[in-house]
């Protein structure tokens, strides 16, 4: 008996410190364990990483870190139901964010096409980076999963897709000095954006 307790406080302490997580892969409809060792923890340097926007242009970090509070979210899919909530949030508290300084920037492993579709189907005022190899994931740590098919209809006619790899739900906010402010795994997509505003409100009081 004491042997389990001791396993349980064990799990417990790896499920706290999230050296373990979940990434669900949409198409099998089950769940794949991945490791989620973090390489950057909160008062570390933000990391350089580059990516190509929805409009296929290259997108780099050290153009935009120090001048803005920078939000990147990491979510797992264009055209999904968290995602989709998670992203519209972000979008209708845009303008509260913005006015304390904040920029937005969605990163996922779709192509630069399905983000393009994704922005101008729900009219989503900032960036979406196209991360199909998982490179900007994993230069954070966040775990990276297998890519998938996927597919969304508008206007009547359905388009399918296909992602390169599918990356779990963490958001990382970095602060005007260039450093990591908060890095965590999201709970509900649709809460994300007010959760990353009391961030900012913290941030802005220090």
């Amino acid at each position: 008996m004491r042997s389990l307790f001791g396993l349980a406080a064990f799990a417990a302490a790896f499920a706290i410190l999230g050296l373990q997580t979940d990434v669900f892969s949409q198409d099998k409809g089950k769940k794949e364990k991945a490791k989620a060792e973090l390489k950057v923890k909160v008062g570390d340097a933000a990391p350089k990483f580059h990516g190509v926007d929805e409009n296929g242009k290259t997108w780099k970090s050290e153009d935009h870190v120090g001048k803005k509070v920078l939000v990147v979210y990491f979510y797992p899919a264009d055209f999904t139901g968290g995602c989709t909530a998670q992203a519209c949030g972000f979008r209708d508290d845009i303008e509260n964010l913005n006015g304390k300084g904040v920029e937005v920037v969605g990163v996922s492993g779709d192509t630069a096409e399905t983000h393009a579709a994704f922005k101008k189907h729900h009219k989503l005022p900032f960036t979406l980076l196209a991360d199909d190899k998982g490179d900007i994931a994993k230069t954070f740590g966040v775990p990276v999963g297998k890519g998938g098919k996927a597919s969304f209809k508008d206007d009547g006619k359905v388009t399918e897709f296909t992602r390169g790899v599918t990356i779990s739900r963490y958001t990382v906010v970095i602060d005007k000095d260039g450093k990591v402010a908060a890095i965590d795994a999201v709970g509900k997509a649709g809460e994300d954006p007010k959760r990353v505003a009391d961030i900012v409100n913290k941030i802005a009081s220090k």
